[in-house]
């Protein structure tokens, strides 16, 4: 069974000529379902819009105050990549609404997949600040609802850029594990492998940073050799997936040489970690390439559903294994105690979580 959560017609969202988090994205994504030949067995779900009780788990108030009277008032720049719209407070509110349903719907039925088309994206944004295109965190919101319930939620994070917003709002959270794979140098500069997690949380912080040119190889070994023994001492319950394109070979923002073989590879790797059906659903972020992002989705999609598209092999050859030990390395030594919490210092003397 695949859930999909997605209401293009409610996207009013718009960032501009030429920007590139841009409504056509959430379309390449549906194209994906189609191009995988999955659209007549798709369940589509009804969109809604989150609430403010439900936006408090992973925001503060006085944030969403500032983002909604913005919108409101005709919106404006929040940085020098962020754009905020009239329609954006409403389009921010179903994307999140949207995974929601997508935790609900498999929540009732107790089987299948769930895939969320929204934008804008959201492991960017904290709980107090949008940045890197992202207004709301999507998956920042459900794993909050997720935990507030009693579940153990996995948060894997294949996105090109590291999803600095969802491992703040969980850097100090036992209920949540957060895995990050991610280009390195790159925007927006957190992630390096020694960010473990808080006080509470030693070691439920997992950064792999990787070197541009990394292929597929280079993460099925980070997920063989690192992430999975993580896992298994975690025990999750509910595995979600900020499931961002972008560091796919054909990304203009990035410089991974990932297919989509590779992502639908990765995703059949997440799915075994949680142990049961109707416990897994992913989350559009970043994907700049239009084709690659309708590629990879349909890929994702099909092989989680036991299909055979597959538009492009996986790819091998890379560089990345070296920076994979030391990761792993690190993530050894915070749970060992060497540094559980270690929070780095950038320049400023602000912490790097």
């Amino acid at each position: 069974m695949l859930y999909v959560s997605a209401s293009p017609e409610l996207d009013h969202h718009l960032t501009g000529a030429g920007h590139p988090e841009r409504p056509e994205r959430a379309v390449a994504a549906l194209d994906g379902v189609r191009a995988a030949g999955l659209q007549d067995a798709a369940v589509v779900l009804a969109p809604r819009q989150a609430v403010r009780a439900e936006l408090v788990r992973a925001h503060d108030a006085g944030y969403l105050d500032r983002i909604e009277e913005l919108c409101h008032a005709g919106g404006g720049r929040l940085d020098a990549d962020t754009v905020a719209s009239p329609g954006s407070w409403p389009t921010a509110l179903t994307a999140v609404g949207g995974a929601l349903a997508a935790v609900e719907a498999l929540q009732a039925s107790g089987e299948g997949v769930a895939f969320v088309a929204h934008r804008p994206p959201g492991h960017h944004a904290t709980a107090d600040q949008a940045m890197g295109f992202c207004l709301l965190n999507n998956v920042a919101v459900a794993a909050a609802t997720l935990a507030e319930q009693g579940e153990r939620v996995l948060v894997v994070d294949w996105d090109v850029h590291h999803g600095n917003g969802t491992q703040a709002i969980f850097w100090d959270d036992p209920r949540v594990l957060y895995v990050s794979t991610h280009q390195w140098p790159l925007y927006p500069g957190t992630g390096a492998a020694q960010a473990t997690g808080g006080p509470r949380a030693p070691g439920l912080t997992l950064n792999v940073p990787l070197p541009a040119g990394a292929t597929g190889d280079v993460l099925r070994y980070a997920f063989d050799t690192v992430v999975w023994p993580a896992v298994v001492r975690f025990a999750p319950t509910w595995a979600l997936v900020s499931a961002g394109f972008d560091a796919h070979r054909s990304d203009p923002l990035a410089d991974m040489h990932l297919s989509a073989g590779d992502f639908a590879d990765l995703a059949v790797l997440v799915s075994q970690m949680v142990g049961r059906p109707g416990r897994m659903v992913l989350v559009l972020e970043g994907g700049y390439d239009l084709a690659a992002v309708t590629a990879s989705t349909g890929s994702v999609l099909s092989a989680l559903v036991g299909g055979s598209f597959r538009p492009e092999a996986a790819t091998s050859g890379g560089p990345g294994r070296e920076m994979v030990d030391r990761a792993g390395a690190a993530h050894a030594g915070a749970l060992d105690g060497a540094a559980p919490g270690q929070v780095l210092k950038a320049a400023g003397g602000e912490p790097i979580i």
